[in-house]
């Protein structure tokens, strides 16, 4: 579909990408990762024909459509609803809808049956489009990605950058390109929506290549996975879980490769050295040195995995409560976020809030710091210093300083050494801390706002969306970062396996309440699929039958045979997923060898085994759901 051949793109002298190579066909899912700064926009960009490569080709067969989301979006206004700017997708359709309406405005004083014929062609040919059903489509969508239905008919001008860049992505998911290219699409979606993106792109007719630092969307969309680094495009053919897994075993054979070639390198210069001035050795040492430059290098592998030497501590504990909240009520007009709600945090309370937007975590965050005017109480503990991290934080950078004059003014008594240290933890080695804050990209100004942030000597974090814009190394360094923080804080986010890494507590609003789960985010996972589960069936349960006549006999339920048979497929089924379990596990075992993993052709094979074992595995799990499912409706 597209073929990307010896790519090159040069920013001055920097290469992006070198002769990269990359081919996209119909129906992949794709994952574009690297580090900020790499090139991943730029890749799309490029695809898009909105900047030409320095040399090499990309090719498109003649019916490949592209439909791109990307950040550029987000300044995008109109006065159009946003229902309207979502079916503009429908181009085709909307032509006939405007030739339509001028034939029966025609037809008003003009009633001819040439005209009757010509309206007719075009109704049918509406219809065919599905132009009839294109407003509850958009309207499907839009309420999918987060939008009430009141909203729909709002104009575009009155969201919010986030929220128009949804309208922006429902409008090319209607228009259903052959490739669709998204652009860190969950920035701006909650979790709700992100899981309804997810499991749309799942189904997706088409090609989809996304760039995204969240590692769960991530393995839940794509197939495959290819990587920016050094300048070139390397295809791994699973998610993302799988690329990481296959990452370590090419550098491990890569590592090996390099040691051991180092090791020759070594013993044919100490020949060299040794015997260079002996004439009866003069051919054999010509020999080496000409076999020494001919040699291909092999490079080292680059450890991108930055570990924090760093602690970031407080002078002062808190007292034992940190924030007690009692009786708060909290609305915008109309709209109620908290009704006599109670809350209480207590020293070591690790919290993420999470949630839908528009159910009020920011509202609540704001409340938790003293920023936001409530009805109610809000009580502060003993010795409790805070340090409240949210994107307006990155305007309140000083533009003309220098990153590490930014950290020097922030009030901390740390040395110029330390900084410089603390700054390395947040990837700005050497000369990169005499970097303005104002050519900083929007992923580096997020981390010297971080790293203020817990400089602050703060014993009580709040953070609103700290992962936004950072890549994996960069969430990979604040998690380390919280991790080993010993004080308490509350943030907001919506990227789960972060969440997952960092919080021992879950609060959600639900009933204008707060609501506090007391465990980790794959326990509230957990819990909260089993709630949804025993409504649904309650739901079923109290679905009302209708009644039959009382002169009617009473007939033995028609289900009992076909719930045997079910279960016996259940059995089955779990028989099979034992069986496949048990190869994964060979698989496994095989692939710690000597003799698989130092060869890459056999380390090929067995990894491509596992990922179809794998699949197989899934495809067994997602079949014994279902005929559980229809086994407890027909119970």
């Amino acid at each position: 579909m597209i073929a990307i051949n010896n790519l090159s793109y040069y920013l001055g002298d920097r290469p992006l990408y070198d002769e990269a190579n990359l081919h996209i066909k119909p129906n992949d899912k794709i994952g574009l990762i690297g580090l900020n700064g790499k090139g991943k926009s730029t890749l799309l960009k490029l695809i898009n024909g909105e900047i030409d490569p320095t040399s090499g080709t990309i090719s498109k067969s003649k019916e490949t459509s592209l439909g791109f989301l990307n950040q550029d979006l987000l300044s995008f206004q109109s006065d159009k609803s946003i229902v309207g700017i979502a079916m503009e997708a429908f181009e085709e359709a909307n032509a006939l809808q405007d030739k339509i309406d001028k034939l029966l405005h025609q037809m008003e004083v003009n009633y001819e049956d040439h005209m009757v014929e010509k309206l007719t062609k075009a109704q049918e040919q509406f219809e065919s489009l599905g132009g009839y059903s294109m407003q509850s489509e958009a309207e499907a969508i839009l309420e999918g990605i987060g939008f009430q239905t009141a909203d729909l008919n709002r104009p575009l001008r009155e969201f919010s950058g986030g929220w128009r860049m949804r309208v922006m992505l429902a409008k090319l998911l209607l228009q259903k390109p052959s490739l669709l290219m998204l652009d860190e699409p969950t920035n701006h979606l909650d979790l709700p929506s992100i899981q309804w993106v997810e499991n749309y792109l799942k189904a997706y007719e088409g090609a989809v290549i996304v760039v995204s630092h969240d590692r769960t969307f991530l393995d839940r969309v794509i197939t495959s996975t290819v990587e920016v680094a050094g300048a070139k495009l390397t295809h791994y053919s699973g998610n993302y879980s799988f690329y990481l897994t296959e990452k370590e075993q090419r550098e491990e054979i890569q590592r090996n490769a390099f040691e051991n070639q180092q090791q020759k390198i070594k013993q044919t210069e100490r020949f060299i050295e040794k015997f260079r001035a002996k004439a009866t050795k003069a051919r054999q040492v010509q020999s080496r040195v000409k076999a020494l430059g001919r040699m291909d290098k092999i490079e080292d592998v680059v450890d991108e995995n930055m570990t924090m030497n760093f602690r970031f501590g407080f002078k002062q504990k808190s007292g034992r409560f940190v924030m007690d909240l009692k009786h708060v009520n909290k609305a915008y007009g109309n709209l109620t976020i908290l009704k006599d709600a109670e809350a209480q945090i207590e020293r070591g309370d690790k919290i993420a809030l999470i949630g839908a937007n528009g159910k009020g975590k920011s509202t609540l965050l704001r409340i938790i710091a003293g920023t936001e005017r409530i009805d109610g109480e809000r009580k502060e503990g003993h010795n409790v210093n805070t340090a409240f991290y949210a994107q307006h934080q990155l305007e309140a950078l000083q533009v003309e300083n220098e990153i590490l004059e930014e950290l020097q003014q922030a009030g901390s008594s740390k040395t110029e050494r330390e900084l410089r240290g603390i700054l390395g933890c947040f990837l700005f080695q050497d000369e990169e801390v005499f970097k303005k804050i104002k050519v900083l990209s929007g992923g580096e100004k997020s981390r010297v706002a971080l790293a203020k942030t817990l400089l602050s000597d703060a014993n009580f974090l709040m953070m609103d969306e700290p992962t936004n814009h950072l890549d994996f190394l960069s969430v990979n360094i604040l998690v380390q970062a919280l991790q080993q923080y010993e004080g308490t804080y509350v943030i907001v986010s919506h990227d789960r396996h972060f969440i997952e890494q960092i919080a021992n507590k879950i609060w959600y609003i639900e009933d204008q309440q707060i609501k506090v789960y007391p465990g980790t985010f794959q326990e509230y996972s957990y819990w909260m699929a089993q709630r949804e589960e025993a409504a649904a069936k309650s739901e079923r349960k109290e679905v009302p039958k209708k009644e039959k006549p009382a002169h009617s006999p009473q007939k033995t339920a028609p289900t009992t045979p076909n719930h045997n048979v079910l279960e016996r497929e259940l059995a089955d089924m779990e028989q099979a997923i034992e069986s496949k379990e048990a190869e994964i596990k060979a698989i496994d075992e095989a692939l710690a060898l000597p003799d698989i993993y130092e060869k890459a052709e056999a380390l090929k094979e067995y990894s491509e085994k596992r990922r179809q074992a794998e699949r197989t595995l899934e495809q067994l799990h997602q079949k014994w759901e279902t005929v559980y499912e229809q086994m407890m409706e027909e119970s």
